[in-house]
């Protein structure tokens, strides 16, 4: 199958080295230079929880070059959905799925405010604690989860097609018919690390074994979870505190996200992790002063360093 990847920073480089290796033709596509070059030139080195590989992809920051695919998977961040969506235009056929796979809210509402409801899929991935180690070489800590459904709900037969794909490169998957489930799931996990791992420049398990880094995680998740019942959303859980720390346990040596933006002076998802939280909350009458708190402190630390 004919594979394109927009966004290949560490996660999408996670999923191109292993569809890859799982012998799909696979076209990686971003706006790092060196990155792109050095895939060209060395091929693309992933290492970590599924072993240490380096395969031949195709590389390019030119979607134009890539033409029409089976399969687009947006794995940009959330503020770049849009754009990348409408550069995707060029890479579809008539019947070709867009799968928008993002931290936080609102990633897949963009990439079908441009496409349309029925193209696109949406992908939550957790578990993988990703890092880019250079250009061309990605590692990951773990290999836990990739969540897959329908924008609309609910699983369809080339859902079921892109779930066994995915099995196909060594992926463990789950496929689910409620999407508000699957991205809230993952939602509370970023919450209870995201900021705080970023503000405390912390990994994942230095957070959890720390006892007041550990109850402003708790305190992240369960307004979260709060939030989501409130919302009407379907948890596969009822201990919030309990669900965070089982998910962080897999991936104690991770960093998150937001403080790797810090170390690369790049600005952040928080206003889509925990920033979510109080925007939804304000919604439905609901306050969450902790995850409003947090959100604060990383867009005060992302101006003091630069992040741009």
């Amino acid at each position: 199958m004919k594979i394109v990847i927009v966004g290949t920073g560490a996660m999408g480089s996670v999923y191109a080295g292993l569809l890859a290796s799982a012998g799909h033709e696979v076209w990686a596509i971003d706006t790092w230079r060196e990155h792109v070059d050095a895939m060209r030139e060395k091929g693309l080195r992933v290492e970590g929880a599924s072993g240490d590989r380096t395969v031949r992809v195709h590389a390019t920051n030119k979607a134009e070059e890539v033409g029409p695919c089976d399969l687009v998977i947006l794995a940009t961040k959330a503020m770049h959905v849009a754009t990348a969506a409408e550069s995707a235009k060029a890479l579809l056929k008539k019947e070709t799925p867009v799968l928008s796979i993002q931290n936080g809210l609102g990633g897949p509402d963009s990439a079908a405010s441009v496409l349309g409801r029925e193209r696109v899929m949406v992908g939550v991935v957790g578990g993988f604690g990703a890092s880019m180690r250079a250009p061309g070489h990605a590692h990951h800590n773990g290999w836990e989860l990739v969540r897959l459904g329908e924008f609309g709900g609910p699983i369809t037969p080339r859902l079921k097609s892109v779930e066994e794909l995915w099995r196909g490169a060594g992926f463990r998957v789950k496929v689910f018919d409620d999407i508000d489930q699957l991205v809230w799931e993952k939602l509370l996990c970023n919450c209870a690390y995201s900021g705080p791992c970023g503000v405390s420049e912390r990994t994942v398990g230095e957070v959890m074994n720390d006892p007041d880094l550990a109850r402003v995680s708790a305190a992240c998740a369960s307004e979260g979870f709060a939030v989501a019942k409130k919302k009407g959303v379907k948890l596969g859980f009822d201990d919030p505190v309990a669900y965070v720390r089982g998910f962080g346990s897999k991936i104690p040596n991770a960093r998150s996200s937001v403080l790797l933006d810090f170390l690369s002076k790049r600005k952040s998802e928080i206003e889509v992790i925990n920033g979510s939280i109080p925007r939804v909350g304000n919604d439905l009458g609901m306050s969450a002063p902790v995850n409003e708190a947090m959100t604060a402190l990383v867009l005060a630390k992302e101006r003091q360093l630069g992040c741009r």
